[in-house]
């Protein structure tokens, strides 16, 4: 018997597809016409207003006595502190800042010397996963995606959870603090087994130490000798807390506001977060920069030579190499126009560890391409605002620096962000109570119905 194979698209399914592009589209003058806010965005950029937070605030503009709004550098807000403060904080005593921040994030307030070893302790308790779920779960069927293997797992463990369905707040609190322990080692278990089954080699699965911080258990759990220096903690961990959280309107957390509002469970609210935070238009950016720099370095031989990096920009932009899809990764923002606020943070923190490991001649690329970046998209393109280096910019070569595979780089950003995610959570139940159902109008012609035989 043939086997059937239903990975295929075929001459029938091409027709189809070609059906639905043809009766689907939408001429765009009609958005003009009914004012709609493609993107929940108006035509400059601008956010549409659809909720309050008091978890974060993404500061792009000042605004001057006559009430008029003008580009500033960036800042972001965590509860009203300043990112920048908090690490500086955190950095100068010599400790990490994640769970601080988690803390912070979800209980609205800093917490004491008590207060963050009681939480960090009760983080380290939940740091596990059911056992043999590695052996039951993560390893039947193994996902080239981790992304899509983790939100796999994450939707599983609500079968080992007895009050999966309970929405009370103090059981969400519980069920946000578990998965927020958890997610790392699905995420690196996950890239194990996959490693393991496509690529070769020995499956080494440690167990996570629950006296050690979330970025120390990261390296701990991902290499074969369980080993890293202080520094790669130390600057892994700083990258966590600028991927924590990102303000309500961002494209994951306005998923988990609108998944929350129905009120489903936390598992399947976190699964769709991650399924949005995977698409290359959000989470999956990093790993756009990353190959996108392997890309130049194939095409640019001189990394010191100016004018054919320019001209490489310019080809990128033209569409002649890499993707071909126009665009220099990590360059802009939604929000940022003058400066992204943590890729001014993380900046400071790879050069320390590229300088420290030897890797002075790759962060210097990464510099000049930062710098010629906004003066060849100036001269190809008109833009309306500001362009600047984004987060993603440097986050995709702190992971390589740290030899942590490109399949990990969204999964760590789910890692930290999925704090944002469990703090958004809480309030959309705390606050709201009424299910996010935005309008869309209706455009289509009514029509007669015809018999089939008449058709």
């Amino acid at each position: 018997m043939e086997e059937k194979n239903f990975t295929k698209v075929t001459p029938e399914i091409e027709c189809l597809a070609e059906k639905c592009r043809e009766n689907n589209r939408i001429s765009l003058d009609l958005y003009d016409k009914y004012e709609v806010k493609r993107g929940l965005r108006d035509l400059n950029g601008k956010g549409v207003l659809t909720g309050l937070t008091e978890i974060s605030e993404v500061k792009s503009t000042e605004t001057d006595e006559n009430g008029i709004s003008h580009p500033c550098d960036g800042k972001l807000y965590y509860r009203g502190y300043d990112v920048e403060e908090i690490i500086a904080g955190f950095t100068k005593d010599k400790r990490y800042g994640f769970e601080e921040v988690t803390y912070l994030l979800i209980f609205g307030e800093m917490p004491n010397d008590e207060q963050l070893a009681d939480f960090t302790d009760l983080l380290g308790y939940y740091r596990c996963i059911p056992p043999n779920f590695v052996r039951d779960i993560i390893m039947k069927k193994p996902s080239c995606d981790i992304m899509n293997a983790v939100a796999r797992s994450v939707l599983m463990l609500y079968s080992y959870d007895d009050k999966a369905d309970d929405v009370s707040i103090p059981n969400v609190v519980r069920q946000s603090i578990q998965l927020i322990s958890q997610l790392p080692l699905l995420a690196v278990y996950s890239y194990q087994v996959y490693k393991h089954s496509h690529i070769g080699g020995s499956l080494i699965i440690h167990e996570p130490d629950p006296k050690m911080s979330t970025a120390e258990n990261i390296l701990h759990l991902l290499r074969d000798d369980g080993n890293f220096t202080p520094l790669e903690a130390e600057i892994l961990d700083i990258a966590l807390v600028l991927h924590a959280e990102h303000g309500g309107g961002n494209n994951s957390t306005f998923t988990t506001h609108v998944v929350t509002s129905s009120g489903t469970d936390t598992y399947s609210a976190v699964a769709a977060a991650l399924a949005s935070l995977k698409g290359p238009k959000h989470g999956g950016a990093n790993i756009k920069v990353y190959y996108m720099f392997e890309d130049l370095k194939k095409h640019v031989k001189d990394w010191e030579d100016e004018d054919a990096l320019e001209d490489y920009l310019e080809k990128l932009l033209d569409k002649q190499v890499f993707d071909k899809k126009g665009l220099i990764y990590g360059m802009g923002h939604a929000v940022y126009t003058i400066s992204d606020p943590r890729q001014q943070i993380l900046h400071g923190a790879v050069k320390k560890l590229a300088f420290a490991e030897g890797h002075n001649d790759e962060f210097d690329l990464y510099e000049r391409v930062e710098r010629l970046a906004p003066k060849v998209i100036g001269r190809k393109r008109k833009i309306y605002k500001g362009v600047a280096a984004n987060v993603d910019f440097y986050s995709g070569l702190l992971y390589s620096l740290l030899d942590i595979p490109c399949e990990l780089y969204t999964p760590l950003f789910a890692t930290a962000r999925i704090t944002g995610w469990s703090a958004h959570r809480l309030e959309e139940l705390i606050n709201c109570g009424k299910i996010i159902r935005p309008a869309y109008m209706s455009i289509s012609e009514n029509k007669e119905y015809v018999d089939l035989k008449d058709r």
